[in-house]
């Protein structure tokens, strides 16, 4: 004779059908794939991406604040640089001002490589956009964002 379950299977469909978690990473692996397959012609991943938009500003920015503004600890950022700065499409250099402080900046080929990239950003972004109707873009990223 088997025991029963400690946890019933219709727990495990509620949790299946309401959890928030669940259904967010499903829809960030989904969203993840998409941008993938888009942006795989340029040989960059949408990680990768959002990591070379990150350092488009005026100013360098510190490791700290990308890691921040991607929510990634530095360790995982550091690991994601290393390709980038390989491919010559950004360098890690030390602040003048203060030598303890490691910023990044986009090189001219990764500056130009961005530039190739946000058209296939915008086009898919667009698509997906589509696909939540005309107030789902809006209210998904106030509802991701109160979640922040």
């Amino acid at each position: 004779m088997s025991k029963p379950p400690l946890i019933p299977f219709s727990t495990t469909i509620f949790v299946r059908d309401t959890c928030l978690c669940l259904h967010v990473q499903r829809a960030a692996r989904a969203l993840a794939r998409r941008f993938d397959e888009a942006l795989r012609p340029l040989d960059i991943t949408n990680g990768q991406f959002s990591l070379m938009m990150s350092l488009n500003r005026p100013e360098p920015p510190s490791i700290s604040a990308v890691a921040s503004l991607l929510a990634m600890d530095r360790t995982t950022l550091t690991a994601a640089l290393k390709p980038l700065e390989r491919r010559g499409l950004l360098q890690v250099f030390v602040d003048s001002d203060d030598r303890r402080l490691r910023r990044l900046r986009l090189t001219e080929a990764g500056e130009r490589l961005l530039a190739e990239a946000v058209p296939v950003w915008k086009r898919t972004h667009e698509a997906v956009d589509a696909q939540l109707g005309d107030t789902g873009p809006d209210r998904l990223r106030t509802d991701l964002h109160a979640l922040t």
